[in-house]
C-alpha cells in the first residue's frame, strides 16, 4: 500500500510538472506605484529569455519603464528599453517598436498555458525576434499557447498588476500616460 502511494504521488508530481513552470526558478522583482510584484522566471522553459531579462534587470535597463500596452482581460505589456524609458528618451509614438541593445532572441516555445499571471515574451511577426519586451496577462488566453516563449509568472503581487492603468480598447490597448515599473531587480 505504501509503495503504491508513492508511485501515485509521483505520478502526480509529474504530471504537474510538466504542465506548470519550475518550483524554485530565479525571481525578478518589479516595482510598481501600488507595490511589488514577484516573478519567478522559467530558467528550465526559456533559459535564455530568463537570462536576457536579469541581465537587463541587473543593469537597471527597466527602471522607469512604461506599460505602453494595456489591454483589460487581456495583458499588459512594457519591456521597451529604447523607447519606452519614461525618464530619459521617453517617446510615446515610437513606445513598443523597440528592444535593448541585445540581439534577438531564438524562440523557446513551450507547453505552458498562457494563464493569468504568465509573463510572456513580446515579439513581431518572427518567431525569433524577442528582445527585451514583454507581458503579465490578466487572463487565460488559449490562442497564444505555442506561439509565444512563456518566460515567467507572476507568485506575488498580481494585485499590483491589476491596478496598473489601461490602455485604449480602440487604439490596441496604448496607453495615455502610463504607469511604468519603478525599477526591476533580480532576486524576490
Amino acid at each position: 500500500m505504501r509503495s503504491f502511494r508513492l508511485v501515485l504521488a509521483a505520478a502526480l508530481a509529474f504530471g504537474l510538472a510538466s504542465t506548470t513552470l519550475a518550483a524554485a526558478g530565479d525571481k525578478l522583482t518589479i516595482e510598481l506605484k501600488s507595490g511589488p510584484v514577484v516573478i519567478e522566471l522559467a530558467d528550465d522553459v526559456a533559459p535564455n529569455h530568463a537570462a536576457r531579462l536579469k541581465e537587463l534587470a541587473d543593469a537597471g535597463e527597466y527602471d522607469n519603464v512604461a506599460f505602453h500596452r494595456v489591454i483589460e482581460g487581456f495583458m499588459a505589456q512594457t519591456g521597451d528599453v529604447e523607447f519606452g524609458d519614461m525618464e530619459n528618451g521617453f517617446s510615446p509614438d515610437r513606445a513598443g517598436m523597440g528592444g535593448s541593445s541585445k540581439p534577438d532572441l531564438k524562440a523557446e516555445f513551450s507547453d505552458v498555458p498562457f494563464e493569468r499571471g504568465v509573463v510572456g515574451m513580446a515579439r513581431s511577426q518572427s518567431p525569433d525576434s524577442a528582445n527585451s519586451q514583454f507581458f503579465i496577462m490578466f487572463a487565460p488566453a488559449p490562442g497564444l499557447n505555442g506561439q509565444y516563449t512563456v518566460v515567467g509568472k507572476v507568485i506575488d503581487g498580481m494585485d499590483n498588476v491589476d491596478k496598473i492603468k489601461r490602455g485604449d480598447p480602440n487604439a490596441n490597448g496604448r496607453v495615455i500616460d502610463p504607469d511604468r515599473m519603478i525599477s526591476v531587480r533580480s532576486g524576490g
